[in-house]
């Protein structure tokens, strides 16, 4: 699969991420690094352990980069997580936090499978 195709098949614009990094090359450098990001870890860990505050950074944090680099899906669901999680309360994102780990598992596999 290509990595417009991998774009594509999670719904997300690959055009504006061409425009704002430049090259497909780049994208793809991008994309296939976010694999190995500590970010959804740290999410999955603070929610466990009842850190509200760390939940919250790790899930701004994956609003960010999912922004920067076109993840559209993730990024919407890890933004509505973020707003969830203000005030670092962590009751009632259970749900939320699903659709989290439902994105993220989509996108890996999307990126994992690009040639």
């Amino acid at each position: 699969m290509t990595i417009k195709e991998a774009y594509e098949s999670i719904e997300s614009n690959y055009d504006n991420v061409l425009k704002r990094l430049g090259s497909e090359g780049m994208i793809k450098r991008f994309a296939v690094k976010f694999i190995d990001d500590p970010t959804f870890g740290e999410l999955k860990n603070a929610l466990a352990a009842g850190d509200g505050e760390s939940a919250f950074r790790a899930a701004h944090t994956m609003k960010g980069i999912c922004l920067n680099l076109g993840f559209d899906k993730l990024y919407e669901v890890s933004a509505a997580l973020t707003e969830q999680l203000r005030g670092c309360k962590i009751a009632g994102s259970e749900v939320m936090y699903q659709q989290v780990v439902e994105q993220y598992d989509r996108l890996i596999a999307a990126i994992k499978a690009i040639d």
